[in-house]
């Protein structure tokens, strides 16, 4: 469920310096990510932005943002609503699972969620580096098991500042899945090494459909929530 309350206190403690940082940016694309919101909603919280932004302006000044919400809402009521993508569906041995793996990465520009069982292949891995170098607020969850097999790169990229959870069990963390943006959704057999696309049968599937995007998106943060940070 999303907290509008949550996000407008975020609001007013990055406008307090009258700058939004880099790590404020990530917060509050981390904080949008966690749950889904409908257009309506999306608009209701910038125009909350723009009324704080106002209260704090001379009389001289508000009728300039007056102007810049104005035209803000004329772009976004222009915008055309993004055409439906169809699902698609990958296979392996071969490099179609990967190759849609790293298209997905490199599409993200705002949030990916990654819930991976094992990464060993180092283009995804470089992938998924230069999404979080990119400013893309990025979140791993992975095995603690694999996290120290010989030829993981789990520890790499803690080291490169990716957010990291495992989980500390006997039993395996054994998905599979990413969320790019809150809205494309890549979930299937193929785990994220080199020998998944050298000889292994696998599978990958994208999609855009809303409820299974919703599903995955609502189990990544049950399993965030549910374990520690990897230190």
């Amino acid at each position: 469920m999303n907290d509008s309350a949550e996000l407008v206190r975020l609001l007013e403690t990055t406008l307090a310096d009258g700058r939004l940082s880099t790590d404020e940016k990530r917060e509050l694309s981390a904080a949008l990510a966690r749950s889904p919101w409908r257009t309506d909603q999306l608009s209701a919280l910038r125009n909350q932005a723009f009324e704080l932004l106002r209260a704090r302006l001379d009389p001289n000044t508000a009728p300039l943002l007056a102007w810049l919400e104005g035209v803000a809402k004329a772009i976004d009521q222009a915008r055309p609503a993004p055409p439906a993508k169809p699902t698609e569906v990958f296979f392996s041995p071969g490099p179609d699972c990967k190759v849609a793996i790293l298209s997905l990465l490199a599409s993200a520009r705002a949030t990916l969620e990654l819930c991976v069982f094992t990464i060993s292949d180092d283009d995804i891995t470089r992938a998924i580096v230069e999404a979080h170098r990119r400013q893309v607020v990025v979140r791993l969850i992975t095995d603690d098991q694999k996290r120290t097999d010989s030829g993981s790169d789990v520890e790499h990229l803690v080291r490169s500042g990716v957010s990291t959870r495992v989980d500390r069990t006997e039993a395996h963390m054994h998905h599979k899945f990413a969320i790019a943006d809150g809205s494309t959704l890549l979930n299937g057999s193929f785990n994220w090494t080199r020998s998944a696309t050298r000889v292994n049968e696998e599978n990958v599937m994208v999609t855009t459909e809303p409820a299974p995007v919703r599903a995955f998106k609502a189990e990544f943060e049950r399993l965030w929530n549910a374990l520690a940070p990897t230190p």
